[in-house]
């Protein structure tokens, strides 16, 4: 994350004590990756110290450049067949009871990695931990038998995030087109209708209200089911700039305006991204749903 001054309600918690240290441990061990590290995540110490990570699967190079990302863009390596085992073994070391699993954009595979998602979900069953599997996935170019191939593993949500009104697609995602996204949670719930699909928007790369106003109700019928809003945060000098800040009851403002839309639940607060505090928004408020450290 960019080291530029935030508002005072831009505030991070880095809780790097021992719990943060022994899944980065774990991590490493286990050769696998996180969004939490490579997007720079704001929350990456809260999480890690909670003993939860996203992971981030089919290596770390990205196909794709958008302009509000900091994960490596370049060529990627070729696929690693043995990685779904090695993530199923670190959710069961973890754990947990709710994992989200998302990866990088491989426009270069012909499924764009559909498969790989698909049997990541299997691993992770197998183990027989009693544990939702959330899946946030790139659009796959619009391939409805790539969905078809991660909505047949049966997963408890399927994500695919927005980020941004359409206006500003070309700017903020230049290879992505907002029907294509809109028209990929349309079809995973008509793939799957007792799944949940969810969705998020970045706000604070120059949209107006009225244009988040407008994705929110083109999501809603698409049938998506849960909506992430959070702050646009610059990674570095060489991403997009942060047209403007959105305090804290505006985005208290913009949740009233989701749930009476009719999401099933809408996480809206600065700080707030996609996988943040997930398994609540599938299990509802309550205690952690993370096991203790063992």
């Amino acid at each position: 994350m960019s080291s530029s001054r935030h508002p005072e309600w831009i505030r991070v918690k880095l809780g790097m004590g021992p719990n943060y240290h022994q899944v980065k441990k774990l991590l490493r061990g286990m050769s696998l990756h996180t969004v939490c590290e490579e997007a720079h995540c704001p929350n990456i110490g809260e999480c890690f110290e909670s003993r939860t990570a996203t992971f981030l699967i089919l290596g770390d190079v990205c196909t794709r450049n958008c302009r509000f990302c900091a994960v490596t863009s370049g060529h990627p390596d070729a696929v690693d067949w043995e990685e779904p085992e090695r993530v199923a073994r670190a959710v069961a070391e973890l754990g947990l009871r709710h994992v989200v699993i998302t990866s990088v954009t491989r426009d270069d595979l012909a499924d764009g990695g559909a498969a790989v998602f698909a049997a990541t979900i299997v691993k992770i069953r197998t183990f027989g931990q009693p544990c939702s599997v959330e899946v946030l996935i790139p659009d796959f170019q619009g391939s409805a038998e790539a969905l078809r191939k991660v909505m047949d593993a049966g997963p408890d949500i399927l994500n695919h995030n927005l980020e941004t009104v359409p206006r500003l697609y070309h700017l903020v995602r230049p290879k992505a087109i907002y029907e294509r996204s809109l028209g990929l949670l349309a079809n995973a719930k008509a793939l799957a209708p007792g799944s949940l699909t969810k969705s998020g928007l970045m706000l604070g790369l120059g949209e107006e209200k009225e244009e988040v106003l407008a994705a929110m109700a083109d999501l809603r019928e698409a049938g998506c089911d849960i909506l992430t809003l959070g702050q646009y945060l610059r990674p570095s000098p060489q991403h997009l700039s942060i047209v403007r800040y959105y305090a804290p009851e505006e985005f208290a403002a913009f949740k009233a305006e989701g749930e009476h839309l009719g999401f099933r639940n809408v996480e809206s607060a600065p700080l707030v991204r996609s996988s943040y505090h997930a398994a609540a928004q599938i299990r509802g408020p309550g205690p952690s749903c993370i096991s203790p450290l063992r």
